[in-house]
């Protein structure tokens, strides 16, 4: 092998092109991609905060899976949801799971001081119940007792 053949003679050799070596290919050569180049960042640019998201906590979710439990062993409801947006959190309650949902749990804290953060929804968009009070909010959803005449 002459000088020229060796790995570091191909890398310095001819082909190169801009500071950058170009393999030779048989009949031709390969054009290399030019270097990534970053995009100089904007003088006042500075991180944004992570948007706040509304979530139920663990007090109010064990109300909720509470009435949930008792309907689920019932047999009326099968399947559930959970979805926390920037601006309300939602539970969904499904009889099936490829259903609409029947009733929605929403805990919206900007109507809190007006008519209450909580509301159960039903499926036709009906409010049923809205107050400050999840517990008292969720008695829409339990079933009533019924007078049965023997």
């Amino acid at each position: 092998m002459s000088e020229g053949d060796t790995p570091e003679g191909r890398r310095h050799g001819a082909g190169q092109d801009a500071g950058h070596a170009v393999p030779q290919a048989a009949g031709g050569s390969v054009a290399a991609f030019p270097p990534r180049r970053q995009p100089a960042p904007a003088p006042e640019a500075r991180p944004q905060p992570a948007a706040a998201v509304v979530s139920f906590d663990r007090h109010e979710l064990r109300e909720i899976f509470n009435v949930y439990g008792r309907r689920v062993a019932e047999g009326e409801w099968r399947d559930y949801a959970i979805d926390f947006r920037p601006d309300k959190a939602v539970f969904s309650i499904y009889r099936r799971a490829s259903e609409v949902p029947l009733y929605r749990v929403e805990k919206d804290p900007s109507l809190a001081r007006r008519q209450g953060a909580y509301a159960v929804v039903a499926a036709t968009g009906l409010i049923l119940k809205r107050g400050p009070d999840l517990a008292r909010v969720l008695q829409a959803l339990d079933k009533r007792p019924k007078l049965v005449v023997v």
